[in-house]
């Protein structure tokens, strides 16, 4: 989120770009990303919360989705975007480009491109929507989520609300893979959660480039059978 003045996440922390990459941004409000390419998401991270404003930012572009302080529709914002971008003309700041969806195929066609190419999703904007901070039903999240099995070799502690019990649980995948699932867990669960060395099902999103699974979500522990 550029605020006319810094960059910041959703959680209001500053991210501290040189003073050549925001030099010429306009003073109104933009929504949007500090990018690298696809698949750099853990790289792109790295560099932006580092406060030392490195040369490493010559890497980032800055995509912009929205602009959040105009009162217009949606597709007039796009338009306004485009205006003051051109006007900037910063070569590391582009508008991020919008295609209208047609129908449920062709949701599902470019969903499978986006995914095929390193792409997390797709986001779906209601046409004529206003802006809205936070969650929003103009503006949707659509991805894909895959189920694997994984053991359970620890229990971490739950803080907070969870003191008392399961916070997550660490876990590995037959490669040896370790990780841990914090979420998906009802309270009774938690009470008395999955024990080592049993196996469960869960849900994720995708692999980071560490072949670690990002998002994970606890879906149910698995039924262990023996054969007599």
């Amino acid at each position: 989120y550029w605020d006319g003045e810094r960059f910041l996440s959703r959680l209001g922390n500053e991210f501290h770009a040189p003073d050549w990459f925001s030099a010429g941004l306009p003073r109104t409000p933009l929504d949007g990303e500090l990018w690298i390419e696809r698949k750099s998401f853990q790289q792109t991270v790295s560099i932006v919360r580092r406060q030392d404003k490195s040369d490493h930012w010559k890497q980032i572009r800055y995509l912009v989705f929205d602009a959040p302080a105009q009162p217009d529709p949606f597709e007039e914002r796009l338009k306004f975007v485009a205006e003051v971008l051109h006007t900037a003309r910063l070569p590391h700041v582009q508008p991020h480009t919008h295609e209208l969806c047609r129908d449920l195929g062709h949701l599902q066609e470019e969903l499978r491109r986006v995914e095929g190419l390193g792409g997390e999703g797709l986001m779906l904007r209601q046409p004529g929507s206003k802006y809205e901070a936070g969650r929003s039903m103009t503006l949707l999240k659509v991805k894909t989520f895959h189920d694997a099995e994984a053991v359970v070799v620890d229990h971490v502690a739950g803080k907070g609300r969870h003191k008392g019990r399961l916070g997550a649980l660490v876990v590995h995948l037959p490669d040896g893979t370790e990780f841990s699932v914090g979420t998906g867990f009802s309270d009774k669960e938690r009470a008395a959660p999955p024990a080592v060395g049993s196996t469960i099902t869960f849900r994720y999103q995708e692999l980071s480039t560490g072949g670690v699974p990002r998002f994970p979500s606890f879906v149910r522990a698995c039924q262990n059978t023996d054969g007599g």
